[in-house]
């Protein structure tokens, strides 16, 4: 990993990552001020847990490599499947309804302009 790049992880959301991958896309390649205001004004529920891992991401980036919050941009961003629970509701006449609860995993990786 170069020196000039910071990374955050977050595991386990409890959303399908097609719904996270819409937010995602919105803000691959902004500067970090820039997707946090614009995550902060969105609808979507996966809005939340993507300027947490940004954020966090960022504050990696200050704390322990002495970046300044302002130089930085999002350069890869993406959202794995996670493990899918698998659910049952019973149904009319004995059947069976199967339920998948997805989740995923969001990665960042910020860089600094030069």
């Amino acid at each position: 990993m170069e020196t000039n790049q910071a990374r955050a992880v977050a595991k386990y959301i409890s959303m399908s990552s097609q719904k996270v991958r819409l937010v995602i896309d919105v803000v691959r390649g902004m500067d970090v001020n820039e997707a946090l205001s614009q995550l902060r004004l969105m609808p979507q529920r996966a809005a939340e847990p993507v300027s947490k891992v940004i954020a966090s991401a960022a504050a990696n980036a200050e704390e322990n490599l002495g970046l300044s919050r302002d130089d930085l941009y999002v350069a890869i961003i993406t959202a794995d499947e996670a493990p899918t629970r698998r659910w049952r509701r019973f149904g009319a006449r004995g059947r069976f309804k199967p339920l998948e609860r997805r989740s995923s995993h969001i990665s960042v990786l910020l860089r600094e302009r030069e």
